[in-house]
């Protein structure tokens, strides 16, 4: 429960996904007056491939940049008294706690609280259930051998518990992004979790907040339409909250990039399939009336949102082996490039066409790779780089995929150059439901 004299809550969020940059998240730190600092960095596939980690190495399946973002925040962070909340335990929650409490005793951090919070792996909940697909066709049962992981999208119960029995920092698995950012208003505000209205106007900002710096101009910048200035030094947002899940959408000072209206509204609607129901493990949350209003540079003021009773069951994300992708590219420049990747091309498909295949792509990026042949008329561009790629069913097949593209420098045409090839096996994701009852949430504390 809230005790500081302020009725305001200061939320930052660090990073948006696995591979963020981590200065923005330094400058939160140090300048942000942050009560609590957020980093979401997990998608569907991502804690797939942290389970086939996992799987072959006990000790990791937990975020590359863990220790890396520890390194940097924790210092400002304990100063500061500003607590910590992260999904990057990934695959590996447990493991990713220990590192965290390693890197502390590096920086000479003492009296650190560290709280795991587990019970998203339902893998072995589901095994042998009868569960449709949401995505595809099918059934639990039709992924067979290929299942390597099942991850419910678990709520903010475990962080509120762990911040309630005093955590400094709450690492999770798959938590439902939103409700990383809800749960410290729960906890500090004392929102009840059959409080759907409030629910609603708390998942509203771990939604606007939990793509980090999409809300503050990243992905929204297109020069000459949506100019955003000192994208280099782009900030990371945060927000000020108060009791009544009203809240104001800021940064840093000084921090480059932007927050107005528009870039607000491009976050709300990303990933929205209905602004008037989106769906999470606490709420169903309503964004269909919700009103942004520019009260300053760089303060947008939210509000308008509201909730409805949560979901009766969980999301599933199912991680499977779907095959290997063979990849090769080569480049042509000069007169007659385009002519040239052309005839690569197709002496590629000849040469494979005998491969069984899943997928196959066969492109001229600069020319048709993403808008197809019938815009790209008309241009005769002067480089272009050829790309075959091929989901095939065995390394041995993807890996003859990659050697065909090789084997154009010397097999001609004229003038390839600059060849990557690349095997990769394919970690797909799928999705069901499960009653929530499934996915029980437990809470470890690490202590220095």
């Amino acid at each position: 429960m809230r005790t500081s004299h302020s009725n305001t809550l200061r939320i930052g969020a660090g990073a948006g996904y696995s591979g963020d940059r981590i200065a923005p998240a330094l400058e939160l730190a140090e300048k942000g007056q942050l009560d609590y600092l957020v980093f979401e960095c997990l998608a569907e596939r991502t804690i797939a491939l942290a389970q086939l980690e996992r799987s072959q190495y006990a000790r990791l399946g937990f975020d590359k940049l863990l220790a890396a973002r520890m390194r940097a925040v924790l210092p400002a962070c304990v100063a500061q008294g500003t607590k910590i909340i992260s999904n990057m335990g990934a695959a590996n929650p447990l493991a990713a706690g220990h590192e965290v409490v390693r890197v502390a005793r590096e920086l000479g951090i003492q009296h650190l609280r560290v709280a795991v919070v587990l019970g998203d792996d339902v893998l072995a909940q589901i095994q042998g259930q009868d569960l449709s697909l949401m995505d595809s066709p099918g059934t639990l049962a039709s992924l067979g051998n290929s299942l390597i992981s099942a991850n419910a999208y678990i709520g903010a119960g475990g962080i509120v518990q762990a911040l309630a029995q005093g955590a400094d920092v709450v690492i999770t698995g798959r938590v439902a992004d939103p409700a990383l950012f809800l749960a410290p208003l729960v906890h500090e505000f004392g929102w009840a979790m059959n409080n759907w209205d409030l629910l609603g106007k708390g998942t509203l900002v771990g939604h606007l907040l939990e793509c980090a710096g999409q809300v503050t101009g990243g992905y929204f910048a297109d020069p000459g339409y949506r100019d955003v200035p000192d994208l280099a030094r782009l900030g990371f947002p945060l927000a000020e909250v108060r009791a009544d899940g009203s809240a104001v959408i800021t940064k840093v000072a000084g921090s480059g990039g932007c927050v107005t209206v528009q870039t607000c509204a491009s976050q709300l609607l990303y990933e929205i399939e209905n602004p008037a129901a989106y769906l999470q493990p606490d709420v169903v949350a309503d964004f269909s009336k919700v009103t942004l209003t520019q009260i300053g540079p760089d303060r947008v003021q939210v509000a308008g949102a509201t909730g409805w009773q949560r979901p009766d069951k969980l999301k599933v994300t199912l991680g499977h082996r779907d095959g290997f992708i063979g990849e090769g590219q080569m480049s042509y420049a000069g007169l007659g490039a385009e002519a040239r990747g052309q005839l690569a091309l197709g002496v590629l498909k000849e040469r494979l066409a005998r491969l069984q295949a899943f997928d196959r792509r066969f492109e001229l990026i600069g020319v048709d790779a993403i808008h197809g042949r019938q815009l790209a008329e008309g241009h005769s561009p002067y480089e272009v780089r050829a790309r075959a790629a091929m989901r095939v069913a065995t390394r041995l097949d993807a890996e003859h995929v990659a050697h065909e593209v090789e084997a154009l420098y010397l097999n001609g045409p004229a003038s390839g150059g600059g060849a990557t090839t690349s095997v990769r096996e394919v970690i797909a994701a799928a999705s069901a439901l499960i009653p929530r009852e499934w996915a029980q949430t437990s809470v470890t504390f690490l202590e220095l």
